[in-house]
């Protein structure tokens, strides 16, 4: 058994309390943190991430923040709309920590100041507008509630980056009415719909008459004037004919013999035409002078001769 003197007990106590000053005299501070260090209870500075050095016995860490965007979940509370309906609003709001020695002196606790600040601004927020209002801007009710935290969070050296609205819950009477509301709205919207359809189906049927009539109308016409054209062309191309006709008669009687050969055949005609007349009709009309054959052939060559 080895036995120390006192004056070994000392030696080994003053080396031990050496080393322990020694480590304790060094300080790692990790990243996106920070320290707020005081020196015999007034604040010296702020240690950066790092290692940091500390007297020991004089300087102490009184605080240690955490420089990352740190997630607040307000606690879900009840508020009043304009038009006295409760509404029951959670949200979660996001800050951090700019200025460590203001969050370490600013407030004797920052988070529970920008929790209790931000249901007082949501509630004035929500007390200026009515119950259809809420659910159609909560961005502006999110920008509000930021930019009034914000101001009143610097001096605590907190930046309030937004804040969210999770959930809007007014009461089961609320919603009731509003799902009758959305039910009846859609029901219009539907017979709105179907009056609009059978609307343009109306309109489209009459369109497609007023076009097949104008386009029965078109062939009709198209037919008239087609037809026109055909009895002026079948007109012009008799007319030629009997033209040409006459110039052939008249080109022959001027020939040996041709008017005698039109004389027998203009008799020749006439005595058809009073047999056809006989065969036909009910009462025959004769010439007074039907027995005189030679006379009545000798009358109508000259009628030709007087034409010709």
């Amino acid at each position: 058994m080895v036995n120390f003197t006192a004056g070994q007990i000392i030696v080994w106590a003053l080396v031990l309390g050496a080393i322990v000053m020694i480590f304790k005299a060094f300080l790692i501070v990790p990243q996106q943190r920070a320290y707020v260090v005081e020196r015999l209870g007034r604040f010296y500075e702020v240690m950066q991430p790092g290692l940091n050095l500390l007297i020991p016995f004089l300087d102490r860490v009184a605080f240690r923040h955490d420089l990352r965007e740190i997630p607040l979940d307000v606690p879900s509370q009840i508020c009043i709309t304009r038009d006295n309906t409760q509404l029951q609003v959670d949200g979660i709001l996001y800050f951090q920590v700019t200025d460590a020695k203001l969050a370490s002196y600013g407030s004797s606790n920052y988070v529970i100041a920008i929790s209790q600040l931000a249901q007082t601004t949501l509630r004035s927020v929500i007390g200026r507008m009515e119950l259809d209002r809420t659910f159609e801007e909560r961005d502006q009710i999110n920008a509000t509630v930021v930019n009034a935290l914000d101001e009143a969070a610097a001096s605590w050296g907190v930046k309030v980056l937004r804040y969210e609205i999770k959930d809007l819950t007014p009461p089961k009477e609320i919603l009731r009415a509003m799902q009758q509301q959305i039910t009846a709205e859609r029901e219009k919207r539907a017979v709105i719909a179907t009056s609009e359809g059978k609307k343009q189906e109306q309109i489209n049927l009459a369109m497609g008459t007023r076009e097949a009539q104008i386009a029965e109308s078109e062939g009709e016409k198209q037919a008239v004037i087609n037809r026109a054209q055909g009895e002026a062309a079948a007109i012009l191309a008799k007319a030629a004919a009997t033209a040409a006709a006459f110039r052939q008669v008249g080109a022959a009687t001027c020939a040996e013999g041709g008017m005698q050969a039109l004389n027998l055949q203009v008799a020749g005609q006439y005595i058809e035409a009073f047999a056809n007349l006989a065969r036909t009709g009910n009462t025959l009309v004769v010439p007074s002078n039907l027995s005189d054959m030679a006379g009545l052939i000798a009358a109508a060559t000259t009628v030709v001769k007087k034409v010709g």
